[in-house]
């Protein structure tokens, strides 16, 4: 990635994180200016309705003690009629049994008859009390009940002005938008400079592995903030890995250059020698070109093998797995290998415990054991042996190739599975080894989701036990 693209990540994402913590600022004052102005509305509304509703009662008992509904003359309660209706910016009227309205403060509908819903439920010995928000005033009816008889003698009708409340209200939104305004100036602030801050050490990282990409630097170390130092650390584990597979690319190109120059150097050595040499015997002419058909025999299998490795590394999901017979797999390879065994004076031994059969890949599994059978017989000892066993339970079966050979020493035990590995260069390279062969053996197993390993002593033989699953699982 270039500076420019990186620069322009940086400042995406700093808008992005500028933004986000701006809605972390502002979305919870917002949600709770509006909650607190609600609960304000609401609680205050509460409130007048209840202190509304006991001056109401009071007026009531003293309007029934009084006598005030058959003499609606008396000043003492007209005055306190008076007064609560000033205290709370309000009107009331006193009705009568007979729905007429006896008193009514703004004195406008003294006189008339009224059969509101309200009234008529209050006349049946209800307290009514609702909030018309949209007109802004609490209204209540309240039923005169006698003393003695507990009979409806006439209803008290209160309706108060909640504009005082809404004023209050304004106020207070008004309060808190200029508080809210100024948090959110500070809110814009604190987010340019946090978005600055975390992205810097971003910044710091991206500078540092353009220069390990331009090859002034070796590891990544920003170690800011615990998030960093641990992506710090991955990367460098990550990098370390990717050189150690770039070493391991370079060795085996190195590897593969070698292997195949080295029959064609000494087929140019036989070559020049027959060319040199004049009136050359039939005899050694005969023996120069069969060395020379070795050596190219000896390039064919090199280049086979690589064509093998590099077709399972390529096609590594590219199985054609099929149910195949393992009992008689194994014996194939065997009745195959019997010749070769036979000229080195091998005894190969096939044992099975259980007639087994499994999803598998025929070609590459045959190609597998070929190879790890093939190994036991190239590196074993004159008269020796090699013992092939199969077995199984419900999930896996079990392959082991165990030979009486020189075995391995413990050192190259990790080692013997990679490309062009050989334990001793020069005997394999007189048996006609490649070195690809366990490393074939090792991807193909690898393909089927099992697992190969090996237990060897030197100078007594070596032991490969393979698993793999009966029933193949798609990766």
């Amino acid at each position: 990635m270039s500076r420019k693209r990186f620069r322009n990540f940086f400042k995406s994402l700093k808008i992005r994180l500028f933004l986000l913590f701006l809605i972390i600022g502002i979305a919870p004052q917002a949600a709770l200016r509006i909650g607190m102005l609600s609960s304000y509305g609401k609680k205050a509304v509460s409130n007048r309705s209840i202190d509304v509703l006991s001056q109401a009662k009071l007026l009531a008992n003293q309007i029934l003690l009084n006598g005030y509904l058959d003499d609606p003359g008396s000043e003492l309660i007209n005055s306190q009629l008076k007064q609560l209706s000033n205290i709370y910016d309000g009107r009331i009227m006193v009705i009568d049994s007979t729905f007429k309205i006896i008193k009514d403060t703004y004195a406008l509908d003294e006189g008339k008859t009224i059969v509101s819903e309200e009234v008529m439920r209050s006349f049946r010995g209800e307290e009514i009390s609702k909030h018309d928000a949209e007109n802004g005033y609490i209204e209540m009816t309240i039923p005169l009940l006698k003393p003695e008889s507990k009979e409806t003698a006439g209803v008290l009708l209160v309706s108060v002005s909640t504009d005082s409340i809404l004023m209050n209200r304004d106020y207070l939104e008004n309060s808190a938008r200029i508080i809210e305004l100024s948090s959110i100036m500070l809110v814009i602030l604190a987010s340019l400079f946090l978005a600055r801050l975390l992205i810097r050490p971003f910044r710091k990282m991206a500078s540092a592995i353009v220069e390990i990409q331009n090859g002034y630097q070796d590891e990544l170390n920003v170690n800011n903030y615990t998030e960093t130092e641990v992506i710090s650390v991955r990367f460098n584990q990550l990098f370390a890995r990717m050189k150690v597979i770039d070493e391991s690319r370079e060795e085996f190109v190195s590897n593969v250059s070698h292997e195949l120059k080295t029959p064609l150097a000494s087929m140019k050595v036989l070559a020049d020698s027959i060319i040199g040499q004049q009136d050359v015997p039939l005899e050694l002419y005969k023996e120069f070109m069969c060395d020379i058909g070795n050596e190219i025999d000896r390039e064919t299998k090199i280049i086979n093998d690589l064509l093998s490795l590099v077709k399972m590394d390529r096609l590594a999901g590219g199985l054609n797995i099929s149910s195949v017979n393992i009992n008689e797999l194994l014996e194939l390879i065997l009745k195959r290998l019997r010749p070769i065994a036979s000229k080195q004076h091998i005894e190969l031994v096939l044992e099975s415990f259980r007639p087994v059969s499994a999803e598998v890949d025929e070609v590459k599994l045959t190609l597998a054991l070929s190879n790890l059978v093939e190994n036991g017989i190239k590196y074993n000892k004159p008269d020796g042996w090699v013992h092939v066993s199969l077995n199984a339970d419900h999930q896996y079966f079990y392959v082991k190739v165990e030979d009486s050979g020189i075995g391995i020493p413990e050192e190259e035990l990790e080692h013997i599975f990679e490309r062009f590995y050989r334990v001793d260069k020069s005997h394999s390279r007189e048996i006609g080894g490649t070195g690809l062969g366990l490393a074939i053996a090792r991807n193909a197993i690898l393909m089927h989701r099992g697992a190969v390993k090996v237990f060897s002593t030197e100078g007594e033989g070596t032991i490969f036990n393979v698993r793999i699953p009966l029933i193949y699982i798609a990766p």
